[in-house]
């Protein structure tokens, strides 16, 4: 396990160049699931509740890769929450699945806010490739759910936010259910991976899910409205905040059901791993530092960069990765 990151440095190089391979040999498939909550949602708030769900499913084919070992899949089943959007109602995402019959540990991938998903990608199939099913879910409003002129999911109309993280969320319920249907996953094995947005993202799922298990959030926190009230980046909304009558308390009210600290405790619960960077400047290490606090001071890595500077670091942070949602305890490392 120790040559990980230098394996996954090989595997970027090797897809720069190879050809995409058939997709003969790989067989569509399609169904239906049963979305049933495994627990009474009581103590959920109303926007991440979700009841008995039947949605029908589409798995075709994209890719054969046999010299890394990977299948990769286009999954599409319609979202639980309908918009006015028609192309946001239907829910996309990328299936990685390692060749053979398993039962492997399954993944829930979330991508960054601006990203061109490579990144995202990158890591499913890394996780793939060390025999970790990866599932990259594309959330409301991103890929092929946005269209050029319609909304996205954060903006400054807080209601829209609100609902389109919820959806998300929800999304990203059922994708978790239809993981561990898979006759290659072991449903005890379930996690969830999300990296700054998708680390928001995937640390609500993960507290509203009691299928996922596993958690690891890259550059997220809690606290939002602390953290970034007088952050630099902030300053120039907050004329707008005023405007609308927000000042950081309402404000506050309005964020808690989105902030992960809200539900420090469900989180806690779980077995996380989080990776932060200690000169972030757009998460503040701030929030990343109270999220651990409040969820029970689990594993957490710290690296010595900035938001995006993290990237390069990728590739020493692949292997904690891959042993937490393998079952083994990350070694700690610091940057």
């Amino acid at each position: 396990m120790e040559n990980l990151p230098r394996m996954f440095l090989a595997t970027l190089l090797l897809f720069a160049w190879m050809p995409l391979h058939t997709v003969q040999a790989l067989e569509p498939e399609d169904g239906k699931l049963d979305f049933k909550p495994l627990a009474a949602e009581t103590d959920h708030p109303k926007r991440y509740r979700l009841e008995n769900y039947t949605f029908a499913w589409k798995l075709e084919p994209l890719r054969d890769l046999p010299a890394s070992g990977v299948e990769i899949y286009s999954l599409t089943f319609p979202s639980p929450v309908t918009t006015a959007t028609p192309e946001n109602n239907t829910v996309w995402a990328e299936y990685y699945r390692p060749k053979g019959k398993g039962p492997f540990p399954g993944v829930l991938v979330l991508d960054i806010l601006a990203g061109d998903q490579k990144l995202s990608r990158n890591v499913a199939r890394h996780l793939a490739q060390n025999g970790v099913a990866a599932l990259f879910v594309q959330m409301a409003y991103y890929g092929p759910r946005r269209v050029a002129t319609g909304p996205r999911l954060l903006s400054l109309n807080i209601e829209h936010t609100m609902k389109a993280i919820g959806q998300t969320v929800l999304d990203c319920r059922c994708a978790a259910a239809w993981l561990a249907a898979r006759p290659e996953i072991d449903p005890k094995q379930l996690g969830i991976l999300g990296t700054s947005l998708g680390s928001f993202m995937s640390a609500l799922t993960a507290a509203m899910e009691p299928r996922l298990n596993r958690v690891v959030l890259l550059l997220g926190g809690g606290g939002l409205v602390n953290a970034y009230w007088d952050h630099p980046k902030a300053k120039p909304y907050l004329p707008a905040m005023e405007f609308l009558g927000l000042n950081k308390e309402k404000l506050r009210k309005m964020i808690a059901p989105a902030d992960p600290l809200t539900y420090a405790e469900l989180l806690g619960k779980k077995k996380l791993l989080m990776i932060a960077a200690s000169r972030d400047d757009v998460v503040p290490p701030s929030a990343a530092k109270q999220l651990w606090e409040a969820t029970g001071k689990q594993q957490i890595i710290w690296l010595d960069s900035t938001h995006v500077g993290a990237a390069i670091y990728l590739f020493d942070v692949v292997g904690p990765i891959v042993r937490h949602f393998q079952g083994q305890e990350p070694a700690l490392e610091k940057k």
